[in-house]
């Protein structure tokens, strides 16, 4: 659902006096984005499903503290962000769910730089063996480092976006994304030759 920055505005307002239809409509233009933030996260289709709708339920209930000094995305993505991360706290002592399922990934996936416009089987199954390999990476860093991963690499954010959302000063997302960075490139090493570079591979 494509809304205007008008129509968007509108309907923040008329859910902020409790229109449910409004905020109905908030949540479809969102909901992709949102589940897709959460499953990048968790990586379980179930914990993302119950992320985005506690997301939402958040939203909702704290509508009135949004003032609009930030955009509404900026908003609910730290929302999501947040529910992950209390969500984690409460499973610390659980095992980390199976890596093997299938995802699909829109263009903003930190796999991007790897994908052929017109891929031979052969690349499909190289390409498929790299996204996994990535995809399992990622899940072995602390949550504070795949949060930064995440949402500069997945979801195309900007430092000042991601400043924004996480409430920390831009050189402390810089350096964290770097710590991230540095640590996903020391678990990568060992596969390097996958992705057909000598040593670490770059993310930039």
């Amino acid at each position: 659902m494509t809304l205007t920055p008008f129509e968007e505005k509108q309907l923040i307002e008329r859910s902020r006096k409790g229109d449910v239809a409004a905020f109905d409509k908030l949540v479809r233009r969102y909901e992709r984005t949102v589940y897709n933030v959460a499953y990048r996260l968790s990586n379980s289709h179930d914990d993302a499903a119950d992320i985005a709708q506690e997301a939402f339920v958040r939203a909702w209930n704290n509508l009135k503290s949004f003032r609009g000094d930030a955009q509404f995305s900026t908003w609910i993505h730290r929302i999501v962000t947040n529910v992950f991360l209390d969500d984690r706290k409460k499973k610390r002592s659980r095992p980390t769910t199976s890596l093997e399922e299938s995802v699909d990934l829109d263009e903003n996936s930190i796999t991007r730089q790897y994908e052929d416009t017109s891929p031979g089987p052969e690349a499909l199954m190289e390409g498929e063996e790299r996204r996994m390999i990535l995809e399992k990476a990622v899940q072995t860093l602390p949550e504070a480092q795949r949060v930064m991963i995440v949402m500069y690499h997945n979801q195309g954010l900007a430092y000042e976006e991601i400043a924004e959302i996480t409430e920390l000063p831009i050189g402390t997302v810089k350096s964290r994304l770097n710590r991230a960075r540095l640590a996903l490139r020391d678990r990568l090493g060992k596969v390097a030759e996958l992705f057909g570079v000598e040593g670490s591979p770059t993310l930039q």
